[in-house]
């Protein structure tokens, strides 16, 4: 669930890993700090804890330690040093949320609601409707319920209060209950995640109202839903048995609490951050496959693609969000290098789930990525295949498998498609920008190729790409002075980029300033063009743009404007 920007003040406590005393030659310690910058939980957890030996009072070490082992995902790591921090009198937020964690883990919710009771822990987020869901476990369900309307009271987190209450109450089987504050009867509509979707949508079941269920589904994503909805609504329509499982009990509960304050956070702390709520929220419910599909992205973030993907593999096969947990998967082995093991996986993918279109889809995307264009345009057919009649949001696929149909000489298809992504999303500057671009370069139509890329150009700018396009129809135009000053404007945009910089070392050429072309063309090659570039532009500096142009059979430089 989202909250209000305007709360997040009250969320971020103190940073976590305060100053830590100074370790001369410590090895272990120099080995974590790299450890923890790199982001590497695994060597930080291990190093931090030999240092934590050396010094075993350091506080800003304990803390290292601990959330080291929850970023990892080895919470209950965790537990001992929490405690040592915390029977020793150290204020740390870090301890306390370890601390909170194994009470909950445990059962102990008499302990935890004292605690919670007579002091701060985690948060004005956490702590509040941790002691609602720590009362609940204690048996105390009617001061549970009070607690949770209590923090609906406080500014910014009445829709947070009243989904939690709503899942209390679920949790006790008072379904008619739950449903009344899920769809808003009770106090008014809910800021809802797909997770809140999906409680309500079990909710329903459990009223045998199946068909408000599948309504609400279509309601909230039209055509738009994941795979894991699409799964649920075709479940629902057969009759397959539902039961009620977001959350099962008050461990659960607070589990989703870290769940949802860790979603709130997303782009709006930094991920190392961020992952240790969505740990928390995995390790007391490790049934929230949200909140595992959340700790991965956030590792994926954090270019720890390796422990990426062992999150990711913890999904089950036969749960419906597995389609998504192995998307993610392939997408970290891929940022990973695994080039192979990425497209293999989506491959894999494709083929048990041939008729789920989001998953040809990716294949497609993740093969014309790695330059595969033949085997991208089958994924992209299929695509087509299962998207029915065009409409506007299938833009980016027409102009995607396009771009797969140019790249293997199939102009004729790739141009139809090109035409029909502008049919669906009209003035679409990328489009008009790689259509006037190709016709350029095939020499066709170069009139119309202009008019394209101008209207790219006044929709965008700042794009040096499309800049550079402009400048280079009116080179191959023969408007050479037009066309130095869109080149010049294009590097600018674009500096370091050798193409643009080879470009308008051709259009110096073609003015006759020579010397400036030959610095352009240096300064292309210091870029590190592809071979086959890096070898014409050798050329160029060697001999000339002319005595090139000759070389390759193509048209000599125009003499004049008009060509």
């Amino acid at each position: 669930m989202r909250l209000l920007p305007s709360i997040f003040a009250l969320a971020l406590c103190a940073q976590i890993a305060g100053p830590v005393h100074a370790f001369g030659t410590s090895g272990s310690y120099l080995a974590a700090r790299h450890a923890s910058f790199e982001s590497n939980f695994s060597v930080a957890a291990e190093y931090y804890t030999r240092a934590l030996a050396l010094d075993p009072g350091n506080p800003g070490l304990m803390e290292a330690v601990i959330s080291s082992n929850i970023n990892l995902g080895e919470v209950a790591r965790g537990f001992p040093v929490a405690k040592r921090m915390i029977d020793g009198g150290l204020r740390s937020q870090i301890a306390n949320m370890a601390a909170l964690g194994q009470l909950a883990s445990e059962g102990n919710f008499e302990a935890l609601s004292e605690t919670l009771k007579t002091e701060e822990t985690v948060g004005v987020l956490v702590d509040g409707l941790a002691l609602a869901w720590a009362e609940y476990g204690a048996g105390q369900v009617t001061e549970a319920l009070a607690k949770f309307d209590e923090v609906s009271g406080e500014q910014g987190l009445k829709s947070f209060a009243l989904y939690h209450k709503a899942l209390a109450l679920a949790v006790a089987g008072d379904f008619e209950g739950a449903d009344e504050i899920l769809s808003g009867r009770a106090d008014g509509p809910l800021q809802m995640s797909p997770r809140g979707i999906l409680a309500h949508v079990q909710v329903l079941v459990q009223l045998d109202r199946r068909d408000d269920a599948i309504e609400l589904i279509e309601m909230a994503f039209g055509d738009n839903a994941s795979p894991e909805f699409e799964m649920l609504a075709d479940d629902l329509r057969s009759g397959a048995d539902i039961p009620y499982s977001v959350v099962t009990n008050a461990a659960e509960g607070i589990g989703d609490v870290f769940h949802a304050v860790a979603s709130a956070l997303v782009n709006e702390s930094a991920p190392g951050y961020t992952l240790l709520y969505a740990r928390m929220a995995e390790f007391l419910n490790p049934g929230n496959i949200d909140a595992t599909l959340l700790s991965a992205q956030l590792l994926e973030d954090l270019e720890q693609y390796e422990l990426a993907t062992k999150t990711y593999d913890r999904v089950p096969q036969d749960h419906p969000a597995f389609v998504n947990a192995e998307i993610g998967r392939a997408e970290a082995l891929l940022d990973d290098g695994r080039t192979e093991g990425a497209v293999e996986a989506l491959t894999q993918l494709a083929q048990r789930f041939p008729e789920m279109r989001i998953v040809q889809y990716r294949l497609g995307d993740m093969l014309r990525s790695l330059d595969r264009h033949a085997e991208a345009s089958e994924a992209y057919d299929r695509t087509v295949a299962l998207s029915g009649e065009p409409e506007q949001s299938d833009w980016p696929l027409y102009f995607a498998r396009g771009i797969s149909f140019e790249r293997t000489d199939r102009w004729d298809d790739a141009e139809a498609d090109f035409r029909l992504a502008l049919e669906l999303q009209p003035g679409q500057p990328q489009v008009l920008n790689y259509l006037g671009y190709s016709l350029v370069e095939l020499g066709r139509n170069l009139d119309e190729a202009l008019g394209m890329i101008e209207r790219a150009v006044a929709a965008r700018p700042d794009d040096g790409y499309i800049t550079d396009s402009l400048g280079w129809i009116l080179y191959r135009m023969g408007k050479y002075d037009e066309a130095i000053v869109h080149m010049e404007r294009a590097v600018e945009l674009m500096p370091v980029d050798p193409i643009i910089n080879d470009h308008l070392g051709d259009v110096l050429w073609a003015v006759g300033r020579r010397v400036e072309a030959q610095f352009q063309w240096h300064r292309a090659m210091s870029f590190d063009p592809e071979p086959e570039e890096a070898e014409r532009i050798r050329r160029k500096l060697e001999v000339g743009l002319d005595a090139v142009l000759e070389e390759e059979g193509a048209d000599p430089l125009a003499v004049a404007e008009d060509g």
